[in-house]
């Protein structure tokens, strides 16, 4: 068979030399280092955005922020290594400098310290009117001895659990301090009304005989008086809260569960996802709860409610996009708003002009302006050029099929640089599984375009139970574990191949994390289609993930609604990879982090441990002090080379890289 990319043409994409073409190909090093925007935020009056940037250097990373005058495009100040701001209604930052707060007049560079002495590791938000702060402030709960000890709930494990949130109001010109909610459980400031006359409180407890475990009181609190009107009690299945520009309602991100199931649309039998996100308007005097965004696919993730048009920006999944939508709250018109980058990761709004970062499936961050009315976007800052100058990337396709069902399944496909239709390519399988969609992102932890750099076809499926296609396609992902999912991906990928002749139907690997890791497990037990798989952090056993991880049984809400290992001992059989080892003849690597308190590391090494006593091709690599995700730079280059070099292995009959980087050991 034709090697596609041996060890040595890998060890040239490592090291980043330039190809016959006059460009090179993109790297490991090109998304782990540079420099990126990663947020913006526009002044009161539009005048101004304030950009933030990530610069990392090998295991370095630093912080800085520049402002901007959008008239003209001038910078006008930067700030190094601390958190600035905007005030929330004047053309003045606020600048966190120790335990004070500092106001710049950004025109003339004028300083004024607001407050002094501010206790630390506080959570600090500033009034609208700008004459006083509420701060979140962390009461330390009892300890036990470090020894021996009690855990008095399964999140009892959790660092901090014990610990609870109180708010105290600051008072800007005198100084003075006044606590406003404190005791057993912990609150939580939603937001401040435009007035400065009210405070929105959310205050979650625990609930662990009944499905949500967690349910919340939220009030709305009078700060002169200290009267407290409680909108809702044990509400369950919320999220997030801000008032509305009159401070007479509020909008509410939950799922459709919420609220009586007022914002549901499933099928009969199905039941909702968690994940999927619906927007609410709540009257606060009548508690009368209209759904905004029940009847569109969208699922949505941030959202505000603007002081300047009254309308609503939120940003939501849209397929495998997180695009930007704006929201009348007097009609209920929804509208998709035009913007430049298919990853919406983060907004800011003032005077009808939203600024936004993103990026898209063959471009790094880039920061844009956008003029609502008008309709046209700004380019402000664009690190993508400065990452990918000189790169040469492959093309990206979206590619979606017609399942036996009569749905469509969609997802796309990335092709190596100067893809040749004759020849035949090995292809790497990319999913999620889950609840959530495979984002058409080009920052990633499993970098689709570097695997195409190397010689593969990389093709994503978003499987059903994926978030951003609707309510009845997001429910399908609870109580099936796996089913139906992973017969999406076997079919897609049939299907694929089918249509696309330049894949080599006998070198196709497939890869995933977490749930993702989980359903490579899966895949691998239901079908022989694969020639490689890869599990990070994947479970193999529902029953000891339900009750181990962290997140366990909260996580198995969303997926394992209603049901536990005793009452529902056969979904848990038959879904988890365990107890059908026997039937996996694809080999496959274990990745874990040793240190993983989502999906502790034991779900890697009993699924392991079964296949070595089967006699099959498997190996595991773990990650010493690393978490669900490889952070430490170091550790992240030898994680991801172990991923490089496994596919290699296996899929362009090159083990050069596996064998250089973990040699046979001789006993």
């Amino acid at each position: 068979m034709h090697r596609f990319f041996s060890h040595a043409l890998l060890a040239a994409a490592l090291l980043a030399s330039p190809s016959a073409w006059g460009q090179r190909t993109v790297t490991l090093d090109d998304f782990l280092n540079g420099e990126r925007v990663s947020g913006v935020e526009l002044s009161h009056n539009g005048t101004y955005a304030l950009e933030h940037f990530t610069v990392t250097d090998g295991p370095k990373t630093q912080h800085h922020s520049i402002v901007k005058r959008l008239s003209d495009g001038a910078q006008v100040a930067r700030y190094d290594s601390v958190r600035v701001e905007w005030m929330p209604t004047t053309e003045a930052l606020l600048l966190h400098r120790g335990d004070s707060l500092v106001r710049i007049d950004p025109k003339t560079g004028d300083t004024a310290v607001l407050a002094r002495n501010l206790p630390k590791r506080s959570r600090i938000s500033m009034a609208p009117t700008e004459d006083y702060l509420i701060l979140s402030r962390t009461k330390v709960g009892p300890k036990e001895d470090p020894d021996v000890f009690r855990i008095l709930e399964p999140e009892d494990r959790q660092p901090g659990w014990r610990d609870r949130t109180y708010l105290v109001k600051w008072d800007l010109a005198t100084g003075d301090t006044l606590v406003l909610a404190k005791g057993r459980y912990s609150s939580h400031l939603e937001d401040i009304s435009a007035d400065g006359r009210h405070i929105l409180i959310a205050s979650p407890r625990s609930r662990l005989e009944k499905r949500p475990t967690t349910v919340e009181d939220v009030v709305v609190m009078d700060v002169k008086t200290g009267q407290a009107d409680t909108v809702f009690h044990d509400a369950e299945f919320l999220e997030t809260m801000c008032f509305s520009p009159d401070g007479k309602q509020l909008l509410v991100r939950a799922s459709p569960e919420a609220f009586n199931r007022i914002g549901e649309h499933i099928r009969a039998g199905q039941t909702s996802s968690m994940i999927f996100q619906v927007l609410y308007r709540v009257d606060v005097a009548s508690r009368r709860v209209t759904p905004l965004t029940d009847r569109i696919p969208q699922s949505v993730h941030t959202f505000e409610w603007s002081q300047d048009d009254g309308q609503v920006y939120f940003m939501a999944e849209d397929r495998d996009y997180q695009a930007l939508f704006s929201l009348n709250p007097k009609n209920g018109k929804i509208r998709r708003l035009g913007v430049e980058e298919e990853m919406i990761t983060g907004f800011s709004t003032a005077a009808g002009k939203v600024a936004y970062v993103g990026e898209g499936v063959s471009n790094s961050m880039r920061c844009w302006l956008l003029d609502v009315k008008k309709g046209n976007n700004t380019l402000l800052e664009d690190s993508s050029a400065k990452l990918l100058e000189g790169i040469e990337l492959g093309e990206v396709h979206d590619w979606n099929y017609k399942h036996s069902r009569g749905e469509t399944i969609y997802g796309r496909y990335y092709l190596p640089p100067h893809f040749d239709p004759s020849k035949k390519y090995p292809m790497i399988v990319n999913y999620y599984g889950g609840c959530s969609p495979t984002g058409r992102n080009f920052e990633s932890r499993y970098p689709h375009h570097l695997y195409a750099a190397q010689g593969y076809v990389v093709y994503i499926v978003q499987p059903s139970g994926a978030t951003g296609f609707g309510q009845e396609f997001a429910a399908r992902h609870v109580n099936t574990w796996g089913e139906g999912g992973a017969e999406d991906i076997i079919e897609g990928v049939e299907k694929f191949c089918a249509a696309h002749p330049f894949v080599d139907k006998d070198k196709i690997g497939c890869i995933g994390a977490s749930f993702g890791g989980f359903m490579s497990q899966y895949l691998v037990m239901k079908t022989d289609i694969f020639a490689a798989a890869i599990s990070h952090a994947g479970i193999s056993d529902i029953t000891s993930y339900w009750g181990e991880g962290y997140w366990g049984y909260s996580y198995c809400e969303v997926s394992t609604a209603n049901n536990y290992p005793w009452n529902a001992q056969e979904m848990i059989f038959s879904q988890s990879p365990l107890f059908h080892a026997d039937q996996v003849n694809t080999p496959i690597l274990f990745l874990h982090g040793m240190a993983d308190t989502n999906v502790p590391v034991g779900e890697s090494i009993q699924m392991f441990t079964a296949l070595k006593l089967l006699g099959k091709e498997t190996a595991f690599v773990a990650v010493k002090d690393q978490n669900h995700h490889i952070l430490d730079y170091a550790k992240r280059q030898k994680w991801q080379k172990t991923i490089f070099a496994w596919f290699a292995k296996y899929l362009q009959d090159d083990p050069s890289l596996w064998d250089e980087m973990y040699p046979p050991v001789e006993l």
